[in-house]
């Protein structure tokens, strides 16, 4: 892919010029400057942009609530009785799921502990997890909850798989000697869908074939997967993922989040959970105290426990709208150019000043590239930031850089690496 590419501004405007989805980057609104310029914004890793269109769909929910007050769940322009609904299609298109198979509600990590009464029920053989290290934190924190929970001391039963001495990713042949070694011990592999301090992505349909070759579950948290990369959920066999919505899905801080359980758990109605009265018939759901047995409706919604924030789900109808005109097949094109136009420019102006962490081969990541300084990566993204640039530090030296395929074009990866390359000792 490289050949394609030369390290001008020249080259880069070409490529904008060549690229069928720059017309989207207006459908976004950047942060600006002092001096009233947009931010060169590589963080939507962390937080992704306001699709413009948001405002007019929270204002939307705003008129119905003032318009109709209780009436807006059923004559609403988006009725908020079944508003859950309104996106099963379109985020089923984006992870791969069919609509019983996808529910938005709480956020990541309600959704994983609640997803983990399901399909971490450990017995006195089977009772071990199995994550990548690093682990994102509040997943760690989750599962040693869990397992404490059921009387289980989380040094006997969590299994960190790490990179091999001296590497600083996973090799896929290494996860899956240890899956087969841990063998019917194991109860659940919880893998990150891509990693989010390396940016490695993982193989998804390898991994849950090896989980299942042991009779254990595969759940992967796809929080910097979901948008980013085609996931195929379905088709690669997870038995269930869980993802936030305010990074690269630009649903805004707190939003909403998602979850996927496979049909073959979705649709079985026995499958022990916890319920609160959203996860019910929805035929029989306002019976209330006529109806003190829960009734799972036979789909993911069944998860869900209470009547959702409309207002912090809305935008999320915005951003989709951007993903289903835009296809992912599309997105993910170009997504592996852009990201090799950063990769090639920091090959060729910065190899002596910093490493790459994150798998040089596009199939084994998203558009994230981690960057390991050789001193004082917070400084030097404080100094960015003051140059009019935006992305994130992770301890100890690690800056995470997302060129987003929705958003971000190649005259904004040319003009990120000048910065960075004036700023380098």
């Amino acid at each position: 892919m490289a050949t394609e590419f030369q390290a001008s501004l020249e080259c880069a405007a070409e490529l904008d010029a060549k690229d069928g989805l720059a017309s989207f980057r207006n459908d976004f609104e950047f942060p600006k400057t002092a001096g009233g310029d947009p931010f060169l914004y590589f963080c939507g890793n962390s937080l992704g942009l306001l699709p413009t269109a948001a405002r007019d769909v929270v204002n939307q929910e705003l008129e119905d609530w003032g318009n109709l007050a209780v009436e807006a769940h059923f004559r609403g322009k988006t009725p908020w009785y079944k508003y859950h609904e309104v996106f099963h299609e379109n985020l089923g298109e984006l992870v791969g799921g069919s609509p019983r198979e996808i529910v938005v509600m709480n956020s990541l990590t309600v959704n994983l502990h609640l997803l983990m009464v399901s399909f971490y029920r450990p017995t006195a053989t089977r009772y071990k997890i199995m994550v990548e290290s690093p682990t994102f934190p509040s997943d760690l924190y989750a599962m040693k909850t869990q397992m404490r929970y059921h009387g289980i001391d989380p040094k006997e039963a969590l299994i960190e798989v790490s990179p091999r001495q001296g590497e600083v990713t996973l090799r896929e042949e290494d996860v899956l000697k240890l899956i087969h070694e841990t063998g019917d011990s194991l109860a659940l592999l919880m893998f990150g869908g891509i990693n989010f301090f390396t940016g490695q992505w993982f193989p998804f349909r390898a991994f849950a074939d090896a989980a299942h070759d042991v009779g254990a579950y595969a759940g992967f948290d796809c929080a910097h997967a979901a948008g980013n990369v085609p996931l195929d959920l379905h088709a690669n066999d997870a038995d269930f993922a869980v993802w936030c919505s305010y990074k690269y899905l630009n649903a805004g801080p707190g939003a909403t989040s998602g979850a996927f359980i496979h049909e073959r758990h979705a649709t079985d109605v026995s499958l022990p959970r916890y319920a609160g009265w959203w996860g019910n018939d929805p035929d029989v759901r306002f019976r209330m105290h006529l109806e003190p047995e829960f009734k799972p409706v036979a789909s993911a919604d069944a998860w869900q426990l209470s009547n959702p924030s409309i207002l912090a789900m809305a935008p999320l109808q915005a951003s989709l709208d951007l993903f289903h005109r835009a296809g992912m097949p599309a997105l993910r094109q170009k997504s592996e150019s852009l990201t090799g136009f950063l990769e090639y420019l920091i090959d060729s102006r910065l190899s002596q000043k910093l490493e790459v962490l994150t798998p040089r081969t596009p199939s084994a990541r998203g558009c994230q590239l981690s960057l390991k300084l050789k001193n004082d990566a917070q400084g030097l993204q404080k100094k960015l930031q003051e140059s009019g640039v935006i992305c994130d530090f992770r301890e100890p030296d690690v800056l995470r850089i997302a060129p987003t395929p929705l958003y971000n074009s190649y005259t904004d990866v040319f003009q990120f690496v000048q910065k960075l390359e004036a700023l380098l000792p």
